[in-house]
């Protein structure tokens, strides 16, 4: 099942603006690099997440995970959009990292970042075009064991 997302300018507008709220509760005390993520699901509902970093840098996360993992656990699996607010007036893409683990939920999904102060949106797809799936981790062609 695709679910895609209509999402007009004024919704983006607005989710970007739930972004920012959220970016405001980051908590990025080494790289002072706030980014804030919201995303909007199938029901109408929205969830927020934000950075939060760690002296062992590779246990920080990212707003998009945060947010994404907020949803998980009220039940919220199946995202339409997601904006993220990193400052500034500025496009700030979600990394590979979480570009991959939002596609796990719905690689169609839009995204919606800040261009001069206005949103411009894409689709998951489009910023990650070759995501690992599933049917990838179940072998397709191969085992996945190289036995």
């Amino acid at each position: 099942m695709v679910l895609k997302a209509a999402v007009g300018v004024a919704d983006a507008k607005k989710l970007l603006e739930k972004a920012a709220e959220a970016r405001k509760m980051a908590y990025a005390p080494y790289s002072k690099f706030c980014v804030g993520a919201a995303l909007l699901f199938e029901n109408g509902e929205t969830v927020c997440g934000c950075n939060v970093e760690n002296a062992s840098y590779g246990l920080s996360i990212c707003a998009e995970r945060s947010a994404m993992a907020a949803a998980v656990i009220k039940g919220l699996t199946k995202p339409v959009a997601l904006a993220v607010a990193g400052g500034g007036g500025t496009s700030c893409p979600p990394c590979g990292a979480c570009r991959q683990f939002l596609a796990e939920f719905n690689p169609h999904m839009s995204v919606i970042l800040e261009d001069g102060g206005e949103p411009k949106i894409y689709s998951l797809k489009e910023l990650l075009p070759f995501s690992f799936s599933l049917d990838d981790a179940r072998g397709g062609a191969h085992d996945g064991c190289g036995k």
